[in-house]
């Protein structure tokens, strides 16, 4: 399941919504993102998130159902803020369930490195010194790129 919201979102609620009931859940593992106070050593009073409705939520639908698809998952859930966040508000929530440890960790890595590279997510920083946007990270870029499956090989 996938949401994009403006307001906050209780972690332990989401997380027993999304377990209860489950009796072939062995492994749940959460991220969750929270604004920082600074980036690259400049302080930060906000964060502006803006995304592109019906593009972002297809993107992260296509990202949870090739997660699910890899990491035979039992439930997934993905809930992603927008708007004028301030230091320490949550952004980002993944939690992956599925029978097995490695299957849930390993999910929720591909998860947030797609989400991170991928979707369609605007970030403004707002500091003292005035605003500036977020690019692209390459490291973002190298996760995800870590993630692709291998072309098959034309003679075959």
């Amino acid at each position: 399941m996938i949401r994009i919201q403006q307001e906050d979102f209780d972690i332990g609620a989401e997380l027993a919504q999304l377990t209860s009931g489950h009796q072939d859940i062995g492994a749940v593992v959460t991220f969750t993102g929270q604004v920082r106070g600074t980036a690259e050593g400049r302080p930060l009073t906000a964060m502006t998130i803006e995304h592109y409705p019906g593009m972002t939520e297809r993107e992260l639908e296509a990202i949870e159902r090739e997660a699910n698809a890899r990491f035979d998952l039992k439930k997934s859930l993905i809930v992603h803020r927008y708007g004028t966040l301030k230091p320490g508000d949550n952004i980002v929530l993944v939690i992956t369930a599925s029978a097995h440890r490695h299957a849930a960790f390993d999910a929720a890595k591909f998860l947030m490195d797609y989400l991170k590279g991928r979707v369609p997510f605007w970030k403004r920083e707002t500091g003292p010194d005035g605003d500036r946007w977020v690019g692209a990270e390459d490291r973002d870029d190298a996760a995800t790129s870590g993630w692709e499956k291998p072309a098959k090989d034309a003679a075959e």
